[in-house]
């Protein structure tokens, strides 16, 4: 196999997974959007594994661009625009999971509000021996949702 045939064979691997992965961000914005996140979770280890494998593919070639310099400029072209589609898509993508993100931490905040604003304050005493103000039980809130 040439130079020219490996290159272009490596554009076009690359140009095809930049657009799958653009795809799969497209759907899983669409699904945050319409408040149904629960329908990315399914794909999630299949959308960060091929993340995972664009990031090492292109940090690959950026570490090496002559990898595809031999390709023809229309595949080469292609990989660009895939490129600036992807990178649009993910500017959006990561918008809309923040906001997932904060409507979530806000709703696990708001019932555990709730849970403790109906509980009965626990008898603790503080350690000058007065009854403690406030309810002493906590509620965990794990912020690397």
């Amino acid at each position: 196999m040439s130079d020219a045939d490996l290159a272009q064979a490596r554009v076009r691997q690359l140009t095809a997974l930049t657009r799958t992965l653009t795809q799969r961000l497209s759907s899983e914005m669409t699904a945050f959007q319409e408040g149904r996140p629960q329908d990315v979770a399914h794909g999630l280890a299949a959308t960060q594994e091929m993340a995972n494998l664009y990031r090492r593919d292109t940090a690959h070639v950026k570490a090496n661009p002559t990898l595809l310099a031999a390709a023809p400029i229309e595949d080469r072209r292609d990989l660009m625009e895939a490129t600036e589609i992807f990178d649009g898509v993910l500017a959006r993508h990561a918008l809309a999971v923040e906001a997932a993100r904060t409507i979530s931490e806000g709703l696990v905040r708001t019932i555990a509000q709730e849970v403790t604003a109906t509980r009965t304050p626990a008898s603790a005493y503080a350690s000058d021996g007065r009854a403690a103000q406030g309810d002493g039980r906590a509620v965990a809130l794990n912020r690397m949702a």
